[in-house]
């Protein structure tokens, strides 16, 4: 099979030829920029420029060198856009490694830490000193005044939607968007990941923070549908004009809700049917007739309760399989959910595994992993979320030696 042929049929549920597997094909199956060199070094390649294109998590761009020695099979949109310098500049990450950011996102020193700005000169996200990431510092109604007319326009200023990754702004219309998409098209035979987002119950922490966009759902409900819908309305709009550009030229598309905490998710089953599923179910089924796309969730955490709802609003695959959250043990979500939705994620535990096993013990986990998710398909194996900046990398082998013993021993 070719990588995308084996990523499609894992989404059909369908026994591929051997495991499918994603590095940094979104923004939260990548691997942190300090890292990175580490894992070039390992693998005996030549060191390269660091091109960091996620300013917010400081995750690397994989080279193909990489990504072919790992047999990777997953590729992002991205990853066919801003191939020129003028796209860089130079930057220092905070181990000292030199690098390069987006010249529309590049951080500026502010004492002690860094920030990012948005266009309005406004401090939106800072990254103390001893911190490997930014952090949001400003949402738009916070303090209660909120036009819900500025919502997109509002877009700019705060972290999540105001820091590109490319193409970013790289390219000014769908016909720059689309010719990119189709560029990268001819040119592999990976599945191409499109980040959408259509985020919801974040979108509403985006603006309002957390707290207080918690307490309106249980407290001001016909205040919170009237945001949703406002916003469903933006995502629907631009889902459609980001369709009419890419949408024959991706194999998967990525919607964004981290709806799940450690031990539980962040509302009922209730409340997802009540403000999200039936907006979920309304993008996602336009999504569906406007590509062949499969629809994937990046969604974090404890979210057992929740999956019976998303499967039912159409949901195809959720990432990054949180299996050290209360609920999400592989066992239980293969047994109850596995003909139904895809597993892309759950493969080797970030929290405590992958940063502080040993290499034979990584080993032994991610072969456990395999053997329950991969059987007839659902599965696309990837660490549960980013391998961060202190894993090392004698681990990132072993765990990828893994998947490939694995398939060797189904084969024999």
């Amino acid at each position: 099979m070719t990588s995308r042929e084996r990523v499609l049929a894992s989404l059909n549920h369908q026994q591929p030829d051997r495991v499918a597997v994603d590095l940094s094909g979104y923004r939260s199956s990548g691997i942190s920029a300090v890292a990175y060199p580490r894992l070039r070094a390992a693998l005996g390649l030549a060191p390269r420029s660091i091109d960091v294109y996620d300013p917010v998590q400081q995750l690397a761009i994989c080279h193909d060198d990489v990504l072919d020695l790992l047999g990777i099979d997953t590729i992002e949109l991205g990853r066919g856009f801003c191939h020129e310098d003028k796209w860089w500049a130079d930057w220092t990450l905070p181990d000292g490694t030199p690098c390069r950011m987006p010249v529309w996102a590049l951080p500026e020193r502010a004492g002690e830490e860094w920030h990012l700005r948005a266009p309005s000169g406004r401090v939106m996200a800072r990254m103390p000193a001893g911190s490997l990431h930014f952090d949001q510092v400003y949402w738009p109604f916070l303090d209660g005044e909120e036009d819900l007319s500025q919502i997109e326009p509002l877009y700019p200023e705060h972290m999540w939607t105001g820091v590109a990754s490319p193409p970013g702004p790289s390219v000014s219309n769908s016909e720059e968007l689309a010719a990119g998409a189709r560029a990268l098209r001819a040119g592999t035979d990976r599945a191409i990941i499109g980040l959408f987002g259509g985020n919801l119950l974040e979108m509403g922490q985006f603006y309002y923070r957390m707290d207080n966009f918690l307490v309106m759902l249980a407290g001001e409900p016909e205040r919170a549908h009237r945001f949703l819908d406002a916003l469903v309305e933006i995502h629907m709009r631009n889902l459609e004009k980001y369709l009419a550009a890419v949408g024959p030229f991706i194999d998967v598309i990525v919607f964004g809700d981290d709806l799940g905490a450690q031990n539980s998710p962040q509302i009922s089953p209730r409340m997802y049917r009540e403000f999200f599923k039936p907006r979920h179910a309304a993008m996602w089924a336009r999504a569906k007739q406007l590509t062949n796309a499969k629809v994937m969730l990046h969604c974090c955490g404890a979210v057992r309760p929740l999956l019976p709802d998303l499967i039912d609003a159409g949901l195809d695959a959720i990432n990054p399989v949180q299996i050290s959250c209360r609920g999400m043990e592989a066992e239980g979500l293969k047994r109850d959910f596995g003909r139904d939705l895809t597993f892309w994620g759950g493969g080797c535990d970030t929290q405590s595994i992958l940063p502080n096993a040993t290499p034979a013990e990584v080993r032994e986990h991610v072969l456990h992993q395999c053997e329950i998710l991969a059987p007839e398909g659902g599965f696309i194996f990837q660490q549960v979320h980013n391998i961060m900046a202190n894993v090392p990398a004698e681990n990132i082998l072993a765990m990828y030696a893994a998947v490939r013993e694995y398939d060797a021993q189904r084969s024999n």
